[in-house]
């Protein structure tokens, strides 16, 4: 029995326009994006491979500081700065990663593995302790020279897939879903129609657009011939069935309404604050499901699929939840 998407109870809020009169909710997978490392800037891909915790090498790495808790934007906005970017091997596959940042010279990010000679320590992520491997001094001096010592000498970990970090079994409902260093769920939707309603209101008290990289999104939806999307359309769906190119096709349930932090008022292009966007969300996505937050974008988990290449241009459809 597919979970209802707005499990703790209440409304969903509405856009100022009427609900789609189609009888099914169709889209097309507009861009896929990974966050390699936490709180960082984020790399946009046309093909993911959907894995257990969501896509492959999304929130694989977390900064944090001597005493293992996690440092994200909301303490040092400058993290927006810093760009994982994908290198090729010899073969000219996509096979490792560098670290970018202005000013910086280029840092490679070598992959840990477990092994008798490699110990993992523990870090905290939220609420959780979760075991993770230290990517080493080169890095941390890197991190540590970058983003200052306001928050101390700082370490970049790596998860410890071996580890089962569970998603919250009371929006679940029961089913388990596991995650890397994402916040708490696996992946996140977002549509740019809802990204549009945004911005439409921004462009009306006089602040300039914004774009999708502030709310870090894994799956953005897009129009599909059939259906043109209203905001926040991903906030009435059920399961999100994505028709891939092997046949088999991948289903993501939403499960809980994002809330969202400062973290969309800091530009990923500057790393500069204005409460310009937080102070627009306010005043049309209050969430009763969240307790009253701001909310913008669906927590999903993978219920089937896993494996399985998503690939931007995909088929997405869904059974309407009002």
């Amino acid at each position: 029995m597919p979970l209802s998407a707005a499990t703790p109870s209440a409304t969903a809020p509405c856009s100022e326009s009427a609900l789609a009169p189609s009888s099914q909710f169709h889209a097309r997978l507009n861009a896929l994006w990974i966050y390699p490392i936490k709180s960082c800037a984020g790399v946009s891909v046309q093909e993911a491979v959907l894995t257990s915790m969501g896509l492959a090498s999304d929130r694989t790495w977390m900064v944090v500081d001597a005493q293992g808790d996690m440092v994200t934007q909301r303490d040092l906005p400058r993290m927006a700065l810093i760009q994982p970017m994908q290198v090729p091997a010899s073969n000219g596959a996509l096979s490792a990663w560098q670290l970018q940042a202005p000013g910086m010279t280029d840092l490679p990010l070598i992959s840990n593995q477990p092994s008798a000679s490699n110990t993992s320590v523990l870090v905290r992520v939220w609420q959780d302790t979760v075991p993770a491997f230290d990517m080493g001094v080169a890095c941390a001096q890197w991190l540590t020279q970058f983003l200052g010592l306001s928050h101390g000498p700082l370490r970049l970990v790596q998860f410890d897939a071996r580890h089962k970090r569970v998603a919250s079994l009371t929006w679940t409902q029961g089913v388990e879903a596991l995650n890397q260093f994402s916040d708490g769920f696996p992946v996140l939707v977002a549509s740019n129609a809802s990204l549009a309603e945004l911005n439409a209101r921004l462009l009306r008290q006089g602040v300039a657009a914004v774009d999708m990289r502030r709310f870090r999104p894994n799956v953005v939806l897009g129009d599909a011939p059939e259906h043109a999307l209203l905001p926040h359309d991903e906030d009435r769906v059920g399961v999100m069935t994505l028709a891939t190119d092997s046949g088999v096709p991948v289903q993501l349930q939403p499960v809980k309404p994002c809330p969202r932090c400062p973290i969309p008022n800091i530009d990923p292009d500057t790393a500069l604050t204005t409460p310009s966007v937080g102070d627009a969300l306010q005043q049309y996505r209050l969430d009763a499901r969240v307790d009253g937050g701001i909310t913008f974008g669906m927590n999903a988990i993978p219920v089937q699929g896993v494996g399985q290449v998503l690939r931007v241009g995909q088929r997405v459809s869904a059974d309407w939840v009002f």
